[in-house]
């Protein structure tokens, strides 16, 4: 379990071809982000995705992404930079909001502009996805847990706003997010439940 309160920006350094599955292994440098610290079987957040470490050596580590992880995800089947955070521990500060590392989807990033002092990111979610994005709603976004400020519904899915202050725009990857990027979306996990019910309730009556 995580906050969406990322620890910092690493980087993918090295993609490795899985012959078993189609997956891959990366190599991922943690040395700049504040106070890292993960060991061999720990749950680390890449880029929103929950992935466990199979080999950790300082500020280095490695994971392993299935073809389902990679069919699901933006931004793990190739060299770069990623958001990092370590699993939350019990008695830790919930500073974000409860994120799994599970990504729901890919979004498609439509606008990011400057607003004043920070930046208005609007992004567009899968139809499959739109029912669970509410104003003053949370989101996760290529793991970085952040206020949903608007929904716009549309047939081929929705586009919600959130807003960029300067200190996440400064330590997370979004400050290079441009129109046609790719992001990871995590719902509310609260609204997947809540849904869930629902829709329980509405096949019962």
């Amino acid at each position: 379990m995580f906050t969406g309160i990322v620890a910092g920006v690493g980087r993918i350094v090295e993609v490795e071809r899985l012959s078993v599955d189609g997956g891959v292994r990366l190599i991922v440098d943690a040395h700049k982000v504040p106070a890292f610290k993960a060991e061999v079987g720990d749950s680390v957040a890449i880029a929103g995705a929950c992935m466990t470490a199979i080999r950790v050596d300082g500020g280095v580590f490695a994971v392993d992404a299935s073809t389902e992880s990679l069919a699901r995800t933006s931004g793990l089947d190739a060299p770069g930079e990623v958001n990092i955070e370590t699993s939350v521990r019990v008695g830790d500060r919930l500073g974000g909001h409860l994120v799994a590392g599970h990504v729901d989807g890919v979004g498609e990033v439509v606008s990011m502009t400057r607003a004043n002092e920070s930046w208005q990111l609007v992004v567009r979610a899968p139809a499959d996805l739109s029912k669970y994005f509410a104003y003053k709603g949370s989101v996760a976004i290529d793991g970085v847990s952040l206020t949903v400020n608007r929904v716009i519904d549309a047939p081929q899915g929705c586009d919600f706003e959130v807003n960029i202050i300067p200190h996440t725009h400064r330590v997370t990857t979004l400050r290079s997010l441009r129109a046609g990027s790719r992001v990871n979306i995590e719902v509310d996990l609260i609204a997947r439940y809540v849904e869930r019910m629902l829709s329980l309730r509405s096949g019962n009556a």
